[in-house]
């Protein structure tokens, strides 16, 4: 009911820019779509796997399956759907034949994108399967897995009522591929059969490796910035982050007075940056933006567009991952660990798997307010035999984590009936 509802809204919502409206609107004429690309550009000869990921975070696990699908069988029609509007840039940038949105679950939208498409086997990134999709999938034969799958012990999916809708749903899987044998455990008491699973690792880990080293041989971005300076990179930070880290990156910077910052709001826009440039100019900080291309004489870089987040912790000495202080949850610690850069987070990390590993591994460290910060900021900037044993343990979370996208990609394949 609620998926017909939001069909019909999609048909009449205005064009705007908030995240729901362009959801809805982007959703307009989407069968239309299927069956144009089905029509001239489906080759029913050539195997189609569909891969479905909701956002951008989801779709950084798929990446590396497309790719090596995409390099190992060039006679694979590859097809990608995403649900958020904030995944559109992302998916256009993937090797695939055709990317959409992913209509509303229901029954006839299953139907119009599967008669158009026919795919051999549709697979899930992480978490994000939908029931009615799934049951029309499975009517045609259409083989059915997920990858990176991953199911927190605190998440609402294992609630009365969604295990009960969702059961079904994963009882249809052919393959699951879990990235530890808890959430293995968590997905077949979800209703995933037990011979159907297995841990294939998370393939961030090799996103994130593979990113780490490009940026070390040569990044024309970084070369600029580059110095011998102690710097500290607060990547992906709210309002509630910058509330602690401003004030404690000052107390900080009076004893490391040589100390730089490069902020990278998760949200660049001007009304989130301008405050940001009032606080520094404030302090009598110098303060550049990326967008001037600027040299190494500054204190504070604010970072002021998308995408640089991940080669900019090649700069850092020390890490700050944002989200720990509100509760939309931790931004990815995996990036300034692959640089073997220790961590900083904010208290609440539970619901990251990858923030207790470097935790647990003395990779990364929580704070809980401004005084905390700046002491551990300022005794991994100071000291260096413990900043490197901090970062090498954070380095050593990630190299454990690798050749997942291997296994994945395997599972892949033996769904398509190519291994």
């Amino acid at each position: 009911m609620i998926a017909s509802l939001a069909r019909a809204a999609a048909a009449v919502v205005p064009a705007g820019s908030r995240k729901l409206t362009r959801s809805l609107a982007a959703r307009r004429g989407i069968r239309a779509r299927f069956r144009e690309w089905g029509a001239t550009h489906r080759d029913p000869s050539r195997p189609l796997l569909w891969m479905h990921a909701r956002s951008v975070g989801e779709g950084l696990q798929a990446r590396p399956v497309i790719e090596l699908l995409r390099d190992r069988h060039p006679g694979l029609q590859l097809a990608y759907t995403h649900y958020s509007p904030s995944a559109a840039a992302f998916a256009a940038s993937l090797p695939v034949d055709v990317h959409d949105y992913l209509p509303f679950d229901t029954a006839g939208d299953a139907r119009a994108i599967l008669d158009a498409w026919l795919p051999a086997a549709l697979v899930f990134s992480k978490l994000d399967l939908w029931p009615a999709l799934a049951r029309e999938a499975d009517r045609r034969g259409v083989r059915l897995g997920m990858i990176s799958a991953t199911l927190a012990e605190g998440s609402g999916r294992r609630g009365a009522l969604a295990a009960t809708l969702l059961r079904e749903a994963y009882a249809r899987l052919d393959a699951v591929g879990a990235i530890d044998a808890a959430d293995a455990g968590r997905l077949v008491a979800l209703g995933a059969r037990q011979e159907t699973v297995e841990v294939t690792g998370d393939t961030r880990y090799d996103q994130v490796w593979a990113r780490a080293l490009a940026a070390r041989t040569g990044n024309a971005m970084l070369a600029p910035l580059r110095s011998s300076r102690p710097t500290l990179v607060a990547g992906s930070t709210w309002p509630a982050d910058e509330r602690v880290l401003l004030p404690a990156w000052l107390t900080m910077r009076s004893s490391v007075s040589e100390a730089r910052l490069v902020l990278v709001p998760h949200e660049p826009s001007q009304a989130h940056l301008a405050p940001l440039a009032r606080w520094s100019g404030d302090a009598g900080l110098r303060t550049r933006r990326l967008s001037e291309a600027p040299d190494d004489e500054w204190d504070v870089l604010l970072v002021d567009r998308t995408g640089a987040l991940g080669d900019l912790y090649a700069l850092a000495d020390v890490a700050y991952v944002g989200g720990g202080f509100h509760a939309a949850g931790l931004h990815s610690v995996l990036e300034p660990a692959a640089f073997g850069v220790p961590v900083l987070i904010g208290p609440r990390h539970e619901g990251s798997r990858d923030a207790k590993l470097l935790l647990h591994a003395g990779g990364a460290t929580a704070v809980d307010g401004a005084k905390v910060f700046a002491r551990v900021a300022g005794d991994w900037l100071t000291d260096a035999a413990a900043r490197e044993q901090a970062g090498n343990s954070a380095r050593e979370v990630v190299r454990a984590g690798l050749g997942a996208s291997e296994r994945s990609t395997a599972l892949v394949e033996r769904l398509l009936g190519l291994r």
